[in-house]
């Protein structure tokens, strides 16, 4: 029996190669910052601001992919090392433009690819709107660089040209699903909130991306046949809808020392979650009527937004939302159990009751 051929196995290997997959960013990241000397200082800081932003993750998409390749029968970590250091700098891309869209300039409690040009530029002679100006460009260009990094580690791959196209096709499969949910996110605002079709949002934006692929990554790695294929992609989409609802509970409700993310962001950004369209939906004339004054307020404090999580609890829009993350969870839990085989399913299982009752 292969080492792997167990859920301790399983785990292992993730474990194992975690480390390897940074290695694998770390020195793709370096290399890149010394391919064109010409393009100066400014062009390597960016590749560095780039390779601050991947650490401190939580390394779920790359966890999946490892897990899905091992769990599936494969050993070859050379092989799968690079496609999961391409869905996190796929992520690391993702991250940095829905900062830009969300106007935020830290993330995982340090500043981001913005706040780290916005930081170097505290002493220039730059005007603030030359200063946003450079800040903007930052992560624009930044987030460019790592959405090519993402095809690049995949290209560069010592894999057959077949897995390779494969998984090619996959980030941009990725790529293309998350544009569209970040469109209806970004136009949410012409849509009443409690109108907001927020689950497609939560699919599109983050579930495909963050869970379907990079399982099915490791699947096409390990010669995963199509119905096991299909089966894994309900699960992601289950278990990524599950983690996004839960995100958005902490984005309101969570603790910014742990979480590393502002509380007042989304509310003030007035983002088309399920947790607000609840809100809207269920509280009653007063609790509206807050909700309307402060969702998308930009200058909303935390008192304000204290006022909007009382009404979202009295309300009962949080029980709610938590209830439907809980279902989601239970979905991706019955796929696990009843259509993955072990050791996949175990390891699977572990993981949906950990992203379940996390807080951060």
């Amino acid at each position: 029996m292969m080492p792997q051929a167990t859920v301790d196995g399983v785990r292992g290997f993730v474990a194992a190669n975690l480390p390897e997959v940074q290695c694998a960013l770390d020195d793709h990241v370096t290399q890149a910052m010394g391919e064109l000397p010409s393009a100066g200082a400014d062009y390597r800081n960016l590749w560095a601001s780039i390779g601050q932003q991947y650490s401190g993750g939580k390394n779920l998409r790359p966890s999946l992919t490892l897990a899905a390749y091992a769990g599936l029968g494969g050993d070859d970590a050379e092989a799968v090392v690079p496609v999961a250091a391409a869905m996190e700098m796929l992520h690391t891309a993702m991250l940095v433009h829905d900062d830009i869209l969300d106007g935020d300039e830290v993330r995982r409690g340090r500043p981001n690819v913005a706040g780290t040009r916005r930081r170097t530029l505290e002493d220039s002679r730059l005007t603030p709107a030359q200063v946003d100006a450079h800040v903007l460009s930052a992560a624009l260009l930044g987030g460019d660089l790592a959405l090519a990094s993402s095809y690049d580690l995949i290209s560069r791959a010592k894999l057959p040209a077949h897995h390779r196209i494969a998984c090619l096709d996959l980030i941009t499969r990725a790529i293309r699903t998350t544009i569209a949910g970040e469109l209806l996110d970004m136009y949410g605002d012409m849509t009443a909130p409690e109108d907001a079709n927020s689950l497609l949002v939560a699919e599109l934006k983050t579930a495909t991306y963050s869970c379907v692929v990079p399982l099915l990554a490791g699947a096409q790695l390990a010669g995963g046949d199509p119905t096991m294929v299909g089966h894994l992609e309900k699960l992601g989409a289950s278990l990524g809808l599950s983690f996004q609802l839960v995100d958005d509970d902490l984005g309101v409700f969570g603790d910014p020392e742990v979480t590393g993310k502002s509380v007042l962001s989304d509310l003030r950004s007035g983002k088309r979650t399920e947790l607000l369209r609840l809100g809207f939906q269920q509280a009653d004339d007063a609790g509206q009527a807050l909700l309307a004054a402060a969702v998308g307020n930009p200058d909303l404090d935390e008192d304000w937004a204290s006022r909007v999580r009382d009404v979202l609890i009295e309300c009962g829009a949080r029980d709610r939302a938590l209830k439907v993350a809980r279902q989601h969870a239970r979905m991706a839990r019955r796929i696990a159990y009843e259509r993955i085989p072990a050791p996949l399913s175990g390891y699977l299982i572990d993981l949906i009751d950990e992203m379940e009752g996390r807080t951060s």
